[in-house]
């Protein structure tokens, strides 16, 4: 993943408070379907279930998006992620440093990192990571109470100084990617835009409303770039 890659990345998180009370069958035909929609990075981000669930959703994950252009990537778990054959690994603030983990996947394996502030960006920026999620953006239901929030100011300067593609997380609705994108930043992960559209959608609409929402994401986000 390079900046030159194609505008915006758009990244799918999971979050298991949503997600745990679901048949896996039904939520892998469900990230099945947003690759098939577009969407370029799926993050696994079950930080509650146990390792051999976690393996099998995967697992599931990385069949589900074979042949579409997204990629699986697993949050913290690079172990899961090798035995998965995952597309790469997202290391929180609190995971395996990215010098540490580099050198023991295989080329071509993506690397991302969540930074919660300026100063950390630009830290991390210097580390051998392919992309940062910088959050949280804006007040969000996904941490209720997690202010201060960064704002969009933040994104613009952490975007100016890094190269490194910057992805904006925390209340990404899809009115708010045109100024994501006005920011400077490559793209952007939203966990409850796309809970709460397979919540909302029949479950024979569930393709149809992913096409139709990655589509108006990407028309938003490039309104932007050109508004810029």
């Amino acid at each position: 993943m390079t900046p030159a890659e194609p505008r915006p990345i758009i990244c799918l998180v999971t979050d298991g408070r949503r997600a745990a009370s679901r048949d896996d069958e039904e939520y892998v035909r469900f990230l099945g379907a947003a690759a098939v929609a577009g969407v370029d990075l799926i993050q696994i981000r079950e930080r509650g279930l146990d390792d051999r669930r976690l393996l099998s959703l995967v697992r599931g994950a990385v069949r589900a998006a074979a042949d579409t252009g997204a990629r699986v990537i697993v949050n913290d778990r690079v172990d899961v992620a090798l035995a998965a054959g995952a597309a790469g690994v997202h290391l929180r603030a609190d995971s395996a440093p990215p010098e540490r983990v580099r050198p023991i996947v295989p080329p071509g394996f993506v690397l991302g990192r969540s930074v919660h502030g300026e100063d950390e960006a630009l830290r991390a920026a210097t580390s051998p990571v392919d992309y940062l999620i910088l959050g949280t953006v804006y007040p969000t239901a996904s941490k209720p109470g997690g202010g201060p929030w960064l704002g969009l100011s933040a994104v613009e300067r952490v975007s100016r100084a890094t190269p490194v593609p910057l992805l904006a997380i925390g209340g990404v609705t899809a009115d708010k990617v045109g100024s994501i994108a006005a920011a400077g930043a490559a793209g952007f992960a939203a966990i409850g835009l796309f809970a709460e559209l397979q919540k909302d959608a029949a479950e024979a609409g569930v393709d149809a409303a992913l096409r139709t929402l990655v589509a108006e994401l990407r028309s938003a986000f490039r309104r932007g770039v050109v508004g810029r």
